[in-house]
């Protein structure tokens, strides 16, 4: 599954951010029941690559699922290596976009002001990762959005929850990365399954 397509079915994508192997799979289940079909594991985490890797295996033609705090395009080579299709990062980072586009992978760098945004769209980015986004809030997209082009596909990452969901949309965000409001390292699978049902409900609101 494609990121354009996992976007399409739903708009969240989950960071499991601390989550280690032996549990991965089992949290996939719980968000993919729930109809979360994005997922990406921070390079933070435990044996990040291969938590990537099976999730690739299980998760992959019926995912999209790749890795976070992706900073070096030695890192996109190795979540490559592992299988994941997504690049998520905090920053932008011109040679790290290129490099994901010449493998055929998604990326989806951070930015914050116009110039991060035009900048990771001239290396070859479509997805453009709002970060923090609460340290921002949705008036600062709406502005954006008014100047990038409409092929731009704007995520709300860092601090959104489900009840911010709506006001983020309305203002022109498509995607959201979901930390903490929906994964925490540690919690149980039972949690996830919670939270990514509170979740999907605020996404299957947005209007």
């Amino acid at each position: 599954m494609t990121l354009d397509e996992a976007l399409a079915v739903c708009p969240v994508v989950a960071i499991l951010r601390g989550v280690r192997p032996d549990e991965v799979l089992d949290h996939a289940e719980a968000l993919f029941a729930a109809g979360v079909r994005g997922m990406e594991v921070p390079l933070n985490s435990p044996e990040p690559l291969d938590s990537i890797g099976r999730l690739a295996t299980a998760y992959g033609q019926r995912m999209v699922v790749g890795a976070g705090t992706v900073l070096s395009v030695e890192q996109v080579e190795a979540v490559a290596r592992a299988g994941g299709r997504i690049i998520v990062a905090p920053n932008t980072s011109p040679e790290v976009i290129r490099r994901a586009v010449e493998l055929g992978l998604d990326p989806a760098p951070g930015f914050a002001t116009a110039s991060e945004a035009f900048t990771a769209l001239a290396a070859g980015a479509r997805h453009l990762k709002l970060f923090p986004a609460a340290t921002y809030g949705p008036g600062h997209l709406k502005q954006l959005k008014a100047v990038l082009p409409p092929a731009a596909i704007a995520w709300a990452v860092g601090g959104v929850g489900p009840d911010g969901l709506q006001a983020w949309w309305t203002a022109g965000a498509r995607a959201f990365g979901l930390g903490g409001e929906i994964y925490r390292a540690g919690q149980s699978v039972a949690e996830t399954a919670e939270k990514a049902a509170r979740v999907m409900a605020a996404a299957g609101a947005l209007t």
